[in-house]
């Protein structure tokens, strides 16, 4: 294989997996026209929270080129921003600002993620393709955006079909890890690589291993949870160049005895992939619409802002808060005690309740140092009891439903209590797109509209609202639409 053949070198076969991805991203035809409806509000949703993203200083300060002046003239270009820049970097650039507020894309099984982080590396690779091709009898026509949904859908299905079973959370690996598997194999589908090219890059995503869970709990939660995507897809896009230039894969690098990812790092569980890759996950995705909250509290966020009216005058009478919630949401974010930064704030149930239920919102602005000095959020937090309900643990792993139930009821200290409020899924949910959909749309607008001047906000809002001429539209094009100008 490019080079150096398996069979004459004694070496195995490629394990079935490696294969199975290495095939589905390079050969598979989608024609789902759910998944393609989905992938262009995914797009939209996407890029919102990245040009959100840019009123941040702690991103803004990371992004750019690795070093200063390290540009690349006719190279990928950064949304938002004016940066042209190799696409490694340019993955980078993309991801981080995609991941930052936590306010993209969520899909909840045994593995959690964000499968849109994927749009860092397709982004990248896809622009500085399209800037280097459409002209000339020699060379290939440039790549569409239709082009760009098609790689969203396989790269939402490879990481999502992959966390259906496989829990890496549970052996201390962060979901990074399926990003940088995701982005691999279609990166380098998208470069022309042969299937074994492909291959080859899919089995050097998995030797990288898998970031460690740290930076994401206490007592070590911070920033670095919100630039792991873009180091991910950076990664993706290096191993996609290197299998380009005949650089050899490693055809056991799941099922190796002793040295393979499954026995070194998957405590000798075998890697499954439970169903075949199709659209399902893009199909089912969960929109983050209405709050930047890790989303095992997007539906107790509902449920306080529900009971914000109750309560909001009678805040020092509270003598407890029950909330209700799955297993996950224990595990990941119910925290107590000090809460270090920003990063630690949107991962604390406690914390998402309390500023709703105080303040009636909850934007990414309220995990600011300002908002939590206020001393009646961790008063509040204090009074907070958070319980799993079964059932809810239940309905969260049953591949028809799917839900991220929570229910929360404040009890006062003069005896009363409020009702109890139960929010089994959030607007983001598929059983609630049709409620969810104009709010997505809104929320795009309203991110283009906040960063760009009037005339190019109007430009970039009307080419995005017709999805027959997006499809068509080049991805060189849209990205210099996406260039700021004024």
């Amino acid at each position: 294989m490019s080079g150096h053949d398996f069979k004459s070198s004694r070496r195995p076969d490629p394990d079935p997996l490696l294969v199975g991805i290495a095939r589905y991203a390079r050969d598979a035809a989608i024609d789902s026209a759910v998944a393609y409806d989905t992938a262009r509000y995914c797009l939209k949703d996407t890029l919102a929270c990245g040009l959100q993203a840019l009123r941040y200083p702690a991103c803004t300060r990371l992004l750019g080129p690795v070093v200063p002046g390290a540009t690349l003239a006719g190279g990928a270009r950064v949304p938002g921003l004016d940066y042209e820049l190799e696409p490694v970097q340019a993955a980078f650039n993309i991801g981080a600002m995609v991941r930052w507020l936590d306010f993209n894309d969520t899909w909840l099984a045994a593995e959690w993620g964000h499968p849109s982080d994927n749009l860092g590396a397709i982004l990248a690779v896809a622009d500085y393709l399209a800037r280097r091709s459409g002209g000339g009898a020699t060379r290939a026509p440039a790549l569409t955006v239709r082009d760009v949904l098609t790689a969203m859908i396989k790269a939402h299905e490879i990481q999502g079909v992959l966390a259906l079973e496989n829990s890496f959370n549970r052996v201390g690996l962060d979901h990074v890890l399926l990003v940088r598997v995701a982005s691999t194999a279609v990166a380098t589908a998208m470069l022309g690589g042969s299937l074994e090219q492909v291959i080859n890059a899919v089995s050097n995503a998995w030797l990288d291993g898998g970031a460690l869970r740290t930076y994401r709990h206490a007592p070590n939660t911070g920033s670095r949870k919100s630039w792991a995507a873009g180091d991910a897809t950076a990664r993706a896009v290096r191993h996609a160049l290197i299998a380009l230039t005949g650089e050899m894969g490693y055809p056991s690098a799941l099922t190796a005895p002793v040295w393979g990812f499954q026995d070194v790092l998957f405590k000798g569980k075998p890697l499954v992939a439970p169903q075949p890759f199709g659209s399902y996950v893009m199909e089912n995705v969960l929109f983050k619409i209405s709050y930047p909250a890790e989303f095992h509290a997007q539906t107790a966020v509902e449920c306080a802002l529900q009971l914000h009216p109750q309560v909001r005058d009678r805040i020092a009478g509270i003598e407890r808060v029950v909330i209700e919630t799955q297993e996950p949401g224990m595990r990941i974010i119910d925290k107590t005690g000090p809460l270090a930064n920003p990063a630690d704030r949107d991962h604390c149930i406690q914390y998402m309740s309390a500023v709703p239920l105080i303040f009636g919102r909850l934007s990414a602005a309220d995990y600011e140092d300002v908002v939590a000095a206020d001393p009646r959020v961790d008063a509040l937090r204090a009074r907070m009891q958070v319980r799993e309900n079964a059932t809810f643990t239940a309905e969260y792993y049953e591949r028809e439903k799917r839900y991220i139930g929570n229910a929360m009821q404040v009890f006062f200290k003069d005896g009363t209590a409020t009702e109890r409020v139960q929010v089994d899924y959030p607007v983001g949910h598929r059983r609630r797109r049709a409620e969810g959909e104009p709010l997505l749309v809104a929320k795009f607008e309203a991110s283009v509209q906040a960063h760009y001047g009037a005339v190019q906000a109007q430009r970039i809002v009307t080419r995005f609202a017709d999805a027959t001429a997006l499809d068509g539209l080049r991805v060189d094009e849209m990205m210099s639409l996406l260039v700021k100008s004024d």
